[in-house]
């Protein structure tokens, strides 16, 4: 059974992978088949699909880092992840269902700290190969305010 400190060690991983700037890990916390979408709480509320940041698949993901790292200009910053714990909604052996809460502090290059975004983790987690992976991640933000600097994943 997928309980809730698997999902709190994953996500501890999930977020040292961004913010150790290891993002060539990242899509490697994803199934192959996989949903990927940042967006904000109104658009949530209102059922909208489309959000801030939308990838379908893995290979989208890997496509996106290989963009940041070669080909998207942008001040060069880092992420802080904190996390809440992990409501687990629904478990099986295989699958689980979790909603998480973030906070994601921004240090830009000057050394300027700000609260970049809140919200919460929407998942569904699958197994494969005895091994955690995101099936779905949703992140829904708390604010409809998007910073343009959204470069690196959430």
């Amino acid at each position: 059974m997928i309980d809730v400190l698997q999902i709190a060690a994953f996500n501890a991983a999930y977020s040292q992978a961004i913010d150790s700037d290891s993002l060539e890990q990242w899509p490697m916390f994803f199934a192959a088949d996989c949903h990927y979408r940042v967006t904000h709480a109104e658009n949530e509320a209102q059922g909208l699909p489309a959000g801030i940041v939308w990838a379908d698949s893995r290979d989208m993901l890997v496509d996106r880092v290989a963009a940041l790292r070669e080909a998207n200009i942008y001040e060069r910053h880092r992420y802080r992840h904190v996390l809440g714990m992990p409501l687990l909604k629904s478990a099986t052996s295989d699958t689980a269902e979790a909603q998480t809460p973030f906070l994601v502090v921004r240090i830009m290059h000057t050394g300027e700290t700000v609260v970049f975004a809140t919200g919460e983790y929407r998942d569904r987690f699958v197994r494969q190969e005895d091994r955690l992976l995101l099936a779905e991640r949703v992140a829904v933000c708390d604010s409809t305010v998007v910073d343009t600097l959204l470069a690196l994943p959430l």
